[in-house]
């Protein structure tokens, strides 16, 4: 799943769709063959994404929703709510601010809330401190989002005031997609899937189930200098090495 469809499921609640192929039955013996097919050319070309969704990414690609004096205050409150730290860096680093945009033309639905919240972001700090939020110190901004930063869950958060839902939203953006980049991804030190040894099933859970390995066959499945060997079988399906 990329970062947009990460996104897309947080903000709705629901699982995003989109798997590049779509089939309107069962592989069968007579349809096997273009199955196959799809999901090759697929996973070739498209890595997901139809070429319909790709036609739309580059379209929203070319838009653009904020203007760089907006861009520069997406990019002043996402240091805020979530700074960066060495040596991977913060939501600069990890192309926050675009995404930011991309979703909010994605989503159209975001645009408004993302643009009053930007504007109510100038309005407070140009009337408590005299500057723009971008401008203003990192005590006057975290002052500022502190005063908005929590919400009555009592209250349905459509319910709430504008500049509470924007800041809802945008650290909602800015922590998932920072944790969605590679940059994010390194700050956590994830490895991914990694070969471990296995030596088999624990003995006290064989004996809890009366079972027992045959000698013959662990030494075959469970000797570890031979795990780079690939098997082989003989034609009755029995396991030589």
């Amino acid at each position: 799943m990329d970062r947009r469809k990460s996104i897309q499921t947080l903000i709705f609640g629901g699982a995003a769709a989109g798997t590049g192929v779509v089939f309107n039955s069962c592989k069968t013996e007579e349809n096997a063959e273009a199955i196959d097919e799809n999901i090759a050319n697929s996973s070739e070309h498209f890595f997901g994404r139809t070429p319909a969704e790709l036609e739309r990414i580059e379209k929203l690609n070319a838009e653009q929703l904020f203007n760089e004096h907006e861009m520069e205050t997406i990019a002043a409150l996402s240091v805020v709510i979530l700074p960066p730290k060495e040596p991977h860096g913060g939501p600069i680093e990890a192309g926050v601010p675009d995404l930011v945009e991309f979703m909010a033309k994605d989503i159209p639905s975001m645009g408004p809330t993302l643009l009053g919240g930007l504007m109510w972001l100038d309005h407070k700090s140009n009337t408590e401190y005299g500057v723009e939020f971008k401008s203003a110190t990192l005590e006057q901004k975290k002052e500022i989002c502190d005063q908005i930063c929590w919400h009555d869950i009592e209250i349905p958060l459509s319910k709430q005031p504008l500049e509470i839902q924007f800041f809802y939203m945008m650290r909602g953006l800015t922590v998932t997609g920072y944790y969605t980049s590679k940059v994010g991804i390194a700050d956590l030190g994830y490895k991914g899937n990694a070969p471990n040894v296995w030596d088999g099933v624990p003995q006290d859970v064989l004996d809890q189930h009366g079972v027992a390995y045959d000698p013959a066959w662990i030494a075959k499945c469970v000797d570890q200098s031979k795990r780079n060997i690939k098997a082989e079988w003989d034609e009755k399906g029995n396991l030589l090495t």
